[in-house]
């Protein structure tokens, strides 16, 4: 990745393994947006007194030209999973976007069954 990743941790210590996952998976979102002008990474988890346990929350702020794409997952008991499910949200934000700017967007055609006519 050629931006500099930050990756903070709010209420847990972020382990060697935590944080190669992350680097991971935002070097995969790097090969597929090669503009990334900064990403943000914070591990929180803000409930320490859980029935279920500790919960985490992944909430990542990336900055491409001419936009801010924000991902904030709901907790989940799972810190891994949290994880990816944070960087899979933002990967379909960026392939949304990027649709968008190539003109790749699907548009939606309606038809009128009785008559076999196009509506537009």
């Amino acid at each position: 990745m050629k931006i500099p990743l930050q990756v903070t941790g709010h209420g847990i210590a972020l382990t060697s393994s935590i944080e190669y996952a992350i680097r991971r998976k935002a070097g995969k979102l790097a090969a597929l947006c090669e503009n990334i002008i900064s990403c943000k990474v914070v591990v929180e988890s803000p409930h320490r007194h859980h029935h279920k346990g500790g919960l985490y929350n992944v909430r990542i702020d990336m900055s491409v030209p001419g936009a801010e794409l924000a991902v904030s997952r709901e907790q989940h008991p799972n810190l891994y999973v949290a994880i990816r499910d944070s960087f899979t949200a933002l990967r379909r934000q960026l392939l949304e976007r990027q649709n968008k700017r190539q003109n790749k967007v699907k548009h939606l055609v309606v038809t009128d069954a009785d008559a076999g006519e196009l509506l537009v």
